[in-house]
């Protein structure tokens, strides 16, 4: 595999199952599904999609205090927002646990674990890919996934809307913190189709 230095992707799958629960894992193996399949679809470097894919939650189930530590170490720096929202945290010291301890340099897939929580504006389609693969893999049952998986086969940017726009009701209806990376992702797509 092309893009890392870690060896194969039997390799990688097999250290991200070491370092997640059953449960965890078997929805990382359900966004790999899915990256693949989006990637195929839309004409992205396959190789590149499964990896983020596995990749993506490698630091989802690390406690917030290591979470801390990790960013610390690696010199992340957590806006007043993300300070507030430790179920984000995971995404960007999962990119940079993707580069030390499995040795990936592609920028795009360090960007697509990095931001395949909240998204950003100017996506790449592998970021794209990774984020909405995260949403609809087989094990996601919310209102709305099969009108999501359809548009993530048929109409890319329409499907990233619609995660946006859902992630953005979901926020507001649990009364939480919306990121403010997740409302630019939604205004540049709006501002880019018209």
């Amino acid at each position: 595999m092309e893009g890392h230095g870690y060896g194969d992707v039997k390799a990688v799958a097999e250290e991200v199952r070491r370092r997640l629960s059953p449960a965890r894992f078997a929805h990382v193996e359900g966004v790999v599904q899915s990256a693949a399949e989006l990637a195929r679809r839309w004409g992205v470097s396959e190789d590149k999609a499964v990896l983020a894919a596995w990749l993506h939650d490698v630091a989802k189930e690390l406690p917030p205090e290591a979470l801390l530590r990790l960013a610390d170490e690696f010199g992340i720096i957590f806006d007043d927002e993300m300070k507030h929202m430790p179920q984000l945290w995971h995404a960007p010291v999962g990119a940079d646990l993707a580069r030390r301890d499995f040795r990936v340099t592609d920028e795009d897939v360090l960007s697509a674990i990095r931001y395949h929580t909240t998204g950003r504006a100017g996506m790449s389609a592998l970021e794209a890919i990774v984020f909405l693969a995260d949403l609809i893999e087989p094990g996601r049952t919310f209102p709305g996934v099969e009108e999501l998986r359809r548009l993530s086969r048929e109409d890319l940017n329409a499907a990233l809307l619609a995660a946006y726009d859902g992630l953005i009701r979901y926020v507001l209806d649990q009364g939480g913190l919306l990121h403010s990376a997740t409302t630019a992702a939604r205004n540049d797509l709006l501002l880019r189709q018209s």
